[in-house]
This record gives C-alpha cells, structure tokens and sequence, in this order.
C-alpha cells in the first residue's frame, strides 16, 4: 500500500531544498543578454536593409526619368520589360498639382496597400514594417515617394513587395546565423571567464567554509587567500580572519570549559581547606604576642582574596546573573557601605587613615538611583577595590592616594564615576579590560572582577567605560531609569478605582 504523504513541492528526496544555482543563473542572464543583443542588433539590420533596397528601387526608377526627360515615348515592349527588371508597375513624377506619367504597366494595380514615404525617417516606423514584412507572406503593393534634387519633383514608384521581402529574408536568415554564431561564442567566452573570475573563487570559499565548519579546532581547514586584490581577494583575507577568530575563541572556549571543570572538582577541598586555615588564624588571634598579632591580619587577608578568587571564578562560571530586581536605591548610603565593607574612611586625616588611601564621595545625598542594590554594590566593590589595590602596589609616602566616588543625574540618566589617583590602566590592557580572564591590570589577579562589573551594568541596559585623559584611573557608569509603561498606569488605576 503506497503512503499517503507526499513529498512537499521544492524538496529533494533527502529533505533538502532545491536550490537554484548560481553558474545556473549565471547563464540564464548570459542568454537572456544574449537574446537581447540578438533583438537590438537584429531589429535596426533588417529595416536599415528594407530601406535601403527601396531607395535602390527609386534610384532605378530616377534613371528611368532621367533618360526620357527629352519627351521620348516608350513603346509598350519597352516599358514592360522596364517594369519586370524593377518589379514596379507604375513610375511617375509630381510637382505641384501637376503628374506626369514616366511608365506603367499594361495592367496597373487597383489599389496600394502601403505607403512608404523616404524622405520621413522613422526608425520605429520602419522596424515595425520590417518586422511586419518578414511575417506578412502575401503580397503586398508599395507606393515609394522621394524628393527628386535639385527641382523638387516627387518620385512615386509603385512596386510588388515580393522582391524586398525575398531579399530581406535572406539577409535575416544570413544575419540571423552569423548574429548566433558570435553571440554564442562571446557568451560561452563570457561565461567561463566569469567562471573562473567570480564562481570558481566563491564555490572555493563554500568548500572552505562547510571543510572548516566540519572541524574548527583543525588549523590545516583555515583558508589560504590568494593574491587577489579585488573585492573577492578581500574576503578570502576576512574569511580567513574570521576562521582564525572562530578557531581561537573555541580553543579559549575549551580552555575555559577545561578550567570550569577543574575548579568545580577543587572547589569543595578547596573550602575545607580554607575553612581549616580561617580556624588556624583564629586560634593565632588570641595569641598575645605582638609579631603574631602583627603577621595575622595579613594571613586572614590572603585567606579572604583567595575565597574571594575561588568564588568569583565560580560565580562566573554559572549559566547567567539573575535579572536585577531594580528598586530606588540612596547612593550615597551604598557608596559609604561599600567604604566601610573595604575599611575606606572619609574622617581619616589628611594622611588618608590606615592604609594611607583618602576615600572621597561626592554624592547628594538626595539622589536615588534606579537599580538592583546587590548588583550595584557588587559593581562598586569590585572598582573601588580594584582602586585601592592598585594604591597600595606603591609605599611612597609622598604618593597621593585617594579614590574619589562622584554622581551626577541628569534627566532620567544617573551617570556614576570611580576614580584614583594609581598609575592608571596599560595601553595594552585597554582592549580587553571587560573581558573575563584577560582583563586583568594587576599582577596576580584573574581579569574576572571588571567583566563582571560590565555583565552586571549591561544587565541594567546601562554602560561601563574606562575614560581617557585623565590622571590615575576613571570608570563611569550610566543607567538609566526604567520606562514607565503609561497605559499599564492607567489601567491599575482604574482598576483600583
């Protein structure tokens, strides 16, 4: 019993689209270029060849006029004969109101069927009557009228049109066949030079693209651009760019699935070992001895960055930071939290307090911002501690050291800037400083704290930026408040109402 289903229109037996290639529509175009050159060229051919055998049939018949000008008669054998050798049966001449009859045959036609007028050119007029008469098979009765110089007489030649379109058919058919001829080798000729210049290059990069998508990691599936210098030679060099990006960024992709895989496997040895030196420190606290209570404080401060290293690669291992939760937030009051979380004061003294760093706010305390608390907090305590470690890398006591924290609303767009008086951020760390793993500015770091700050600002449709021109270090960040849907307003309201 045959299956019920039919195979939808357009696809292949093996489910795939039929696809128009291109070298297929390359030479529909090819020959539909041709048969246009075909018809321009024709078309003028015939009817300049149609005209130019009706006025060689009129000058024939100005011969004839010109030899019986002196009033000599014709007798009837004459004239027939005349007549036949030019296919024509009457041949006469005007000036004014007054005819003169040169010669006409024994019978002359009862009516003229068309009138061709020389002296009135029309090039569409006369491709059209070309045409028609190559198609039109009966015969037909010209009348042909042209001006006689220098005396303005006008020739009129009535003629059978049999003649003309034999001849006509001949030279079309002639030119018919050679116009093919050369049409057809210039478009072969056309074709595979096209070919070769455009389809051959882009079903090379094709082959380049599906051998490299088989395989990315294989550095032998790259492709080698020639020595083009056209538009096509210029993408083979982007191609292969391109490939070379795709294939770094997955071999840096495995390393940092590699590492996450590692870090999870260590991740709970890890803590217990933390867990049992943060024991082992707390036991040494209570030791009243004073080289013992001066070295405690910085172990308890290597243990708490190396927690803080462990869980900020785990941090950012996860799938994704949850949507933040915006609310008005008092900065100022976040900005003093985040001082005091990184033992920062503002009342310190002019020699800046412990640790010699000066900690500045310059925030209203009236200006709320619209954003997540825990995220912003986390966004500040990671620049200003980035801030004060880069301060505290240099002991020169004459060596400012202060961050300063300013905000400014303008509009709905709250703009928020964390800056130092440090040695500033490398140039060769600019371009990849928000990126995880390899913005890292200070030694011994992991490059994971300002690509999360950024995360956590895009987050907030907002932006993170490192400034120019200006001593020691800058970052500004800029959210902007949330749109308020107008109509959902409305409509609570009145439903509230």
């Amino acid at each position: 019993m045959k299956s019920s289903e039919t195979q939808p229109q357009g696809m292949r037996s093996d489910g795939r689209t039929h696809r128009v290639r291109l070298s297929t529509k390359l030479v529909a175009l090819t020959a539909l270029f041709v048969v246009v050159a075909e018809i321009l060229v024709f078309v003028p051919s015939i009817a300049h060849f149609r005209i130019n055998r009706l006025q060689e049939a009129t000058r024939r018949a100005e011969l004839v006029v010109l030899a019986l000008s002196g009033g000599a008669d014709l007798d009837r054998h004459l004239q027939d004969h005349l007549l036949a050798e030019m296919n024509a049966s009457v041949i006469s001449v005007r000036q004014g109101n007054m005819r003169r009859l040169v010669a006409e045959a024994e019978t002359p036609p009862s009516h003229i069927d068309r009138v061709i007028d020389l002296d009135r050119p029309d090039a569409w007029a006369w491709s059209i009557a070309a045409l028609d008469m190559l198609v039109d098979r009966e015969e037909r009765t010209l009348r042909v009228t042209r001006v006689r110089e220098p005396n303005g007489e006008i020739l009129d030649l009535v003629m059978s049109s049999t003649p003309i379109r034999q001849a006509l058919l001949g030279f079309a058919g002639n030119l018919l066949s050679i116009s093919i001829g050369l049409l057809a080798t210039i478009a072969v000729t056309v074709f595979f030079v096209l070919r070769h210049m455009f389809l051959k290059p882009l079903a090379d990069m094709t082959r380049s693209m599906r051998r490299f998508a088989e395989n990315p990691e294989d550095p032998d599936r790259i492709l080698r651009p020639g020595s083009r210098g056209d538009e096509l030679g210029d993408a083979e060099r982007r191609l292969a760019e391109l490939q070379q990006q795709v294939a770094g960024s997955l071999a840096q992709k495995q390393h940092l699935a590699d590492l996450g895989v590692a870090v999870s496997k260590i991740n709970h040895d890890l803590r217990n070992m933390l867990a049992a030196a943060q024991l082992v420190t707390d036991r040494l606290s209570a030791i009243p001895d004073g080289t013992v209570q001066r070295f405690v404080p910085k172990l308890v401060a290597t243990l708490d960055r190396a927690i803080g290293y462990s869980r900020a690669v785990l941090d950012y291992g996860k799938t994704g930071e949850a949507p933040p939760a915006r609310r008005l937030v008092a900065l100022r009051r976040l900005v003093e939290d985040v001082g005091e979380m990184l033992g920062l004061t503002r009342d310190a003294g002019e020699d800046g307090g412990e640790g010699g760093i000066r900690f500045e706010i310059d925030v209203d305390k009236a200006l709320e911002i619209d954003a997540d608390p825990d995220h912003l907090f986390r966004v500040l305590l990671n620049l200003v501690r980035n801030a004060a470690q880069a301060l505290e890398a240099d002991a020169d006591p004459a060596i400012v050291r202060r961050i300063t924290v300013r905000a400014r609303r303008s509009g709905t767009v709250v703009s928020l800037q964390v800056s130092d008086t440090g040695p500033g951020v490398p140039a060769r760390a600019r371009d990849k400083l928000f990126r995880p793993f390899e913005g890292g500015v200070r030694r011994g770091g992991i490059g994971l704290g300002l690509a999360i700050c950024a995360e956590l600002v895009r987050a907030h449709g907002g932006t993170i930026e490192l400034l120019d021109g200006v001593p020691g270090a800058t970052f500004e960040i800029t959210i902007a408040d949330r749109v308020v849907d107008l109509a959902s307003v409305e409509r609570r309201r009145q439903t509230s109402r």
